[in-house]
């Protein structure tokens, strides 16, 4: 951007001014109805945007870039603008043009800017997802001690938790921060941790990651002498809380929101998984990035947007506290056993709107009367289903106070007798304040309804006086009241004696606008009573508002019970409706599956196909000293991997609190889930898919304990033959000697099968099928035993390889067998006496020949005119002639 020099105009140099306090910022730089931006931050928006560049004035000889958005539908572009990196800080007009004119003629109107926009910040319903968390994080670093905060300015959610630095992917994958607060010096060094999130990081100085005045920053911020009563915070906790703060303090320009006490998460409390596995498992996300075939699109039956937020937070972050999954598991069990009351209070449910983002909004204020009524008709409700579940014999049966959604009628009352039933967006127009409510609102309501009325009664004497019967009293922002005429009946105003009464204001193509002394009276006592009742309800909204936020606290504890009631409601409906059994979890090792599912891929079957999902059967139930591991062969598409996927599933929601897709499951508590399954590359950070294999699972090999439960699939397949059956068979003894823990382990590698001779702790299990000449078929049930073949031709056979090579394919497979049962170690020899492909094929002729042979055989067929037994002697007489085809042999088993 051009330096300001002498020749900048006034506007221009205030443009600099404030532009220079936020040069990482796109100013939206408000003009009357418009936001306007100007120089690099036009020629950046437009191209962001696709809006048109255009030019305003001159700087420096130069034509200065603008572009501009309407005020009105500036949420729009914003929203734009965010996803795409961008932050916009917003500078309005502090007064308006005519107050600014009494300071001079000359004199241009104040501009400030009254907030920084950014990923993180956002609270706007346009610019939100109603249904996922919006956080903003700050990460910071103390002698090797880590700590992450995330806040939802949205919710008012507070979170802080300590942990090794090797964990910060996990940790990030699992909030998915929408931005990313880091000290300058620590910037380069998270760069690789944030590579998949591609969240927006924001740099701050050093200073505001400061730990020793952090105590006074959360003291002043929460009003409190001591913040013992909120926990032990150490110092880089106490970092990173602070510097939330700070930013949010710089970002809302010292309007800051009602956040609720920061929670402390430990340590340990909940189910690590790390990010390879949570994609894997498409816990909340498809592998695609679609929410649709995704685990929470199958259980998220919830009806409020604060539900469907808590759900998903849940699903992402099992517990380990048994008592604490016990008690989710029976208050799902209670609204599984009581099915009329719980359709009975999701119906209540539905009718809640937004209250916590709703009460966010008013706290910063940028609500609207909506909010207000919002917020009103979910306490109302909220009472309804305090009513509704006190009405059951069982007192107390959820395991967390209810009380918290009722108490709130001074609240309604006051918010019920105020506004009108479906009130204005815009609290600035008025309009909202029902009639009665407010005696001094209503005078001034009269009196403006009564200059209306005397209007009406201007415009019929003026007309009948210059008979004209298409005079009209009108009104615009710029003019205000005038007087409208067709320009062939102005002739009459403009001569005597009317010329005297009528003064000319303006004339346009089609008519000629007048005033009068008299309407110019009738205006000021209009547009003054006016103006006085839309500040009246803008005071009456103020006195509510502020009465609300002195229940804050109160009222977010209603929001949170209903989150939890919303969610419970929402895992019974899945469980009742799929069949799903309550896990028995506990502090053993056990892990016994009867008829587990896949929840996701059975009701995928049940839409698209109407068929039934196979259950299966798993047992990884040891003892502490031993580890009890599953070895799975068996063709590709037969269900290897979503057998290892369906168990790891049902970890994740037995712990977190849900029933499970099984006929009976018992769970001892895991403590860190992993899972290396499907194959993929990272190009961009120059990894092949067999290195990315080789990255995921030494992270398992070098983190997984006897509490773990690691799935992995077809280890060691991205390499060469020896080379993947070394690595698969040293992994294997890995998680069996070192690693102790359960385990599914599924391979191509048959070899690995002897193993279990060797190795206590591990089971042989294989996935049937049913084989006939060539032809397999799934029967997609897992049983114990093993198989010493791996059915590639006969899979890529179903694939519709071509039938050539195929049958090339099984003449290599014969000889490297062969070679096999000879012992000899030289394969690659072997593979090169092989016939050539064109000399294998030698005899083609005498195919084409069989093929004509049948064409001709078939086309001098009449079906209808055989008898039972003719026909039999054809299809053998067929059979004979297709198995003359050179290289169909069954290869032997």
């Amino acid at each position: 951007m051009a330096a300001e020099t002498q020749k900048t105009t006034p506007m221009m140099e205030q443009f600099f001014s404030i532009k220079k306090e936020y040069p990482n910022a796109l100013l939206f730089y408000r003009m009357g109805d418009f936001y306007e931006l100007f120089f690099e931050d036009a020629i950046k928006a437009s191209d962001a945007l696709n809006i048109t560049l255009t030019t305003r004035g001159k700087h420096l000889e130069q034509a200065i870039p603008m572009c501009g958005v309407p005020a009105h539908s500036a949420d729009n572009y914003l929203l734009s603008l965010i996803k795409q990196g961008f932050k916009v800080a917003i500078c309005e007009q502090m007064e308006s043009p005519s107050d600014a004119k009494k300071r001079g003629y000359k004199a241009i109107v104040n501009r400030d800017v009254v907030r920084l926009v950014t990923p993180g910040t956002l609270t706007e319903e346009t610019l939100l997802n109603a249904r996922e968390y919006n956080f903003l994080s700050a990460f910071s670093e103390i002698r090797g001690s880590c700590a992450l905060a995330w806040v939802d300015i949205s919710t008012g959610d507070f979170h802080v938790k300590s942990f090794k630095k090797s964990h910060l992917g996990d940790l990030l994958s699992r909030l998915a921060p929408k931005e990313i607060l880091v000290s300058e010096s620590s910037k380069e060094s998270l760069l690789e941790k944030l590579f998949d999130l591609k969240p927006t990081i924001t740099p701050l100085a050093n200073l505001m990651f400061e730990s020793s005045s952090a105590n006074r920053r959360l003291i002043n911020f929460y009003n409190v002498n001591t913040l013992e009563g909120f926990g032990n915070f150490n110092r880089v906790e106490m970092s990173v809380l602070s510097a939330i703060l700070e930013y949010l303090n710089l970002t809302q320009k010292g309007i800051l929101p009602i956040l609720k006490t920061p929670i402390r998460e430990p340590r340990e409390g909940s189910l690590n998984i790390d990010s390879f596995t949570r994609k894997n498992l498409e816990l909340t996300l498809s592998l695609s990035g679609e929410k649709a075939g995704s685990l929470l699109n199958i259980i998220n039956k919830t009806v409020t947007a604060a539900g469907a937020r808590m759900l998903e937070s849940r699903l992402s972050n099992p517990s380990t506290n048994i008592e604490l999954i016990k008690n989710r598991q029976d208050d799902v069990q209670y609204f599984v056993d009581h099915n009329k009351l719980r359709k009975n209070t999701q119906k209540n449910l539905s009718h809640i709107l937004d209250i916590e983002r709703g009460l966010m909004r008013l706290s910063l204020n940028r609500s609207n009367p909506r909010d207000l009524k919002a917020i009103s008709n979910g306490l109302i409700y909220s009472e309804k289903i305090f009513k509704e579940i006190n009405s059951v014999k069982e007192a107390n049966f959820l395991s967390f106070n209810t009380n918290s959604l009722s108490g709130h009628n001074a609240i309604i009352d006051t918010i019920e007798n105020a506004l009108i039933d479906n009130p204005p967006t815009n609290f600035k127009e008025g309009g909202f304040i029902k009639p009665g409510f407010d005696s001094a609102l209503d005078n001034e309501r009269k009196l403006r309804d009564d200059g209306k009325k005397l209007l009406t009664e201007l415009q019929i004497n003026l007309s009948e006086r210059c008979k004209i019967p298409t005079l009209k009293i009108k009104f615009n922002n710029v003019l205000g009241f005038f007087i409208e005429v067709s320009a062939r009946h102005s002739k009459h105003m403009l001569s005597p004696p009317h010329n005297e009464l009528f003064i000319h204001r303006q004339t346009t193509a089609n008519s000629i606008r007048f005033t009068t002394n008299e309407l110019t009276e009738a205006e000021s006592k209009i547009l003054n009573a006016e103006n006085k009742a839309i500040e009246r309800e803008s005071y009456i909204f103020e006195q509510i508002q502020k009465e609300i936020l002195k229940n804050a606290k109160e009222i977010l504890v209603t929001a949170k019970s209903i989150s939890e009631i919303d969610v419970i409601c929402s895992l019974s409906s899945t469980a009742d409706a799929k069949n799903w059994c309550k896990p028995r979890v506990d502090k053993t090792t056990s892990f016994e599956i009867i008829g587990g599912r896949h929840p996701v891929v059975e009701s995928s079957l049940q839409e698209n196909t109407k068929h039934n999902f196979i259950p299966n059967n798993c047992n990884l139930t040891c003892d502490k000293d031993t580890a009890n591991i599953w070895l799975i062969t068996g063709p590709n598409m037969a269900g290897k991997s979503t057998f290892l996927r369906q168990n790891a599933i049902l970890v994740v929601l037995a712990q977190m609190g849900s029933f499970v897709p099984a006929s009976s499951a018992h769970i001892g508590i895991v403590t860190k889930l992993f899972s290396r399954v499907g194959a993929s590359d990272d190009l961009a950070r120059g990894h092949s898919t067999f290195m990315v294999e080789m990255v995921e699972t030494a992270a398992i090999l070098n983190q997984a304990d006897e509490r773990s439960l690691v799935i992995l699939d077809e280890i060691g397949r991205g390499t060469a033959t020896h080379d993947g059956l070394s690595i698969a068979w040293a992994t294997l003894e890995h998680l069996h000697e070192q690693n102790r823990c359960r385990a599914l382990f599924a391979t191509h590698y048959h070899e690995l099968a002897s193993l279990s001779k060797k190795l206590n702790g591990i089971t042989n299990a294989t996935v049937s099928i049913k084989e006939f000449k060539e032809e397999i078929i799934f029967l997609y049930e897992v049983v114990l035993g093993f198989v010493d073949r791996s059915y590639g031709v006969q899979v890529a056979k179903l694939a519709g390889m071509p039938r050539s090579v195929l049958m090339r394919a099984n003449q290599v497979l014969s000889a490297l067998n062969s070679t096999d049962q000879k012992n000899t170690p030289n394969t690659i020899k072997t593979l090169e006496t092989l016939p050539l492909f064109e000399q294998s094929m030698a005899n083609t002729q005498l195919t084409k020949k069989t093929t004509s042979e049948i064409e001709t055989q078939l086309e001098n067929t009449d079906p209808d005119g055989m008898t039972p037994k003719e026909a039999l002697d054809l299809i053998y007489k067929l059979k004979e002639m297709i198995l003359t085809y050179p290289g169909i042999e069954e290869t032997p088993t």
